[in-house]
């Protein structure tokens, strides 16, 4: 043999014996029961990530192995008789009905009794009416005219607006019927982004005095709590409406009872016959 080759050789098992590579291998003990142990939780990771899509509706298949398959359930159907009803479809529909329509077929009969007996019955979204479920909005309103005297009403008893999102809630078609409404209504945003609807009371529009608008907004209160206000008012001679209304009574107070009693006088009687009598107070006298 060549022997550069065989210093070649010597050389690579020097290097070898130098660095030397271990190579681990799995354990007899690890089963595939370990190995399916791992994968659970990427499982439920990605459920938990699936079991709702883009448009917000629950995925029922993915729900079907943890705790969360009953409000998803429950969920759905809420979902569905909402929907319904913002498209005129109010009448009730019977649970059979219902799971026919939401595709919800695959349940059990404890759902369905979970369904009858708790969660549709006792949901404040849901209204039963001889074993017939509806959707129950927080304003039950049929068309545009019934939205006009709910704001009216409002307004008059000084309860301020309605919000949108109750008005879309509860009324069929409620773009097209606010639409209809034109100037009749108003709106109002409010910082957190929701939408607040108002009666626009044609009968209160006036035309102000620019000269007044400015002498109005010119007097800063900010800074100025209600004491000090009505303090203000009293130098400036102005009542305010407190001390207007009735004024309140003061309660009577009882008077307080002596802390001694006084002895009691009894009337005497038969002064004629007072060196007759004789006094038993103190037992039968003795005879002398």
């Amino acid at each position: 043999m060549d022997p550069a080759l065989l210093r070649e050789r010597e050389l690579f098992k020097k290097r070898a014996l130098s660095t030397p590579a271990v190579e681990r291998r799995p354990a007899p003990s690890e089963s595939s029961s370990s190995k399916k142990r791992k994968a659970r939780p990427d499982k439920e990771a990605s459920g938990s990530k699936n079991s709702a899509d883009g448009n917000g509706s629950f995925n029922l298949k993915a729900l079907s192995g943890s705790s969360g398959y009953r409000f998803g359930v429950l969920a759905k159907i809420v979902n569905y008789m909402k929907t319904r009803h913002q498209k005129g479809d109010t009448h009730g529909l019977s649970l059979e009905e219902i799971l026919d329509e939401t595709k919800l077929l695959d349940i059990g009969m404890k759902q369905k009794q979970w369904l009858m007996g708790e969660a549709l019955a006792n949901n404040p979204k849901i209204e039963v009416t001889d074993g017939r479920y509806g959707f129950k909005p927080k304003y039950n309103l049929k068309d545009k005219k019934a939205l006009l005297r709910l704001l009216d009403k409002h307004d008059q008893l000084g309860l301020g607006g309605v919000l949108l999102e109750d008005v879309e809630e509860g009324l069929p078609n409620s773009a097209k019927a606010i639409k209809a409404l034109g100037d009749q209504i108003s709106f109002v945003t409010r910082p957190d982004k929701r939408k607040i609807l108002f009666f626009n009371d044609k009968h209160c529009q006036f035309t102000v005095d620019d000269e007044f608008q400015k002498l109005w907004r010119s007097i800063p209160v900010d800074s100025m709590d209600e004491e000090k206000i009505e303090e203000y008012l009293k130098k400036q001679g102005i009542t305010s409406m407190q001390e207007t209304g009735p004024k309140k009574m003061l309660p009577i107070q009882k008077r307080k009872k002596g802390g001694g009693q006084k002895a009691r006088r009894f009337k005497t009687h038969n002064h004629h016959l007072a060196g007759v009598l004789e006094d038993y107070t103190d037992g039968v006298p003795t005879k002398k």
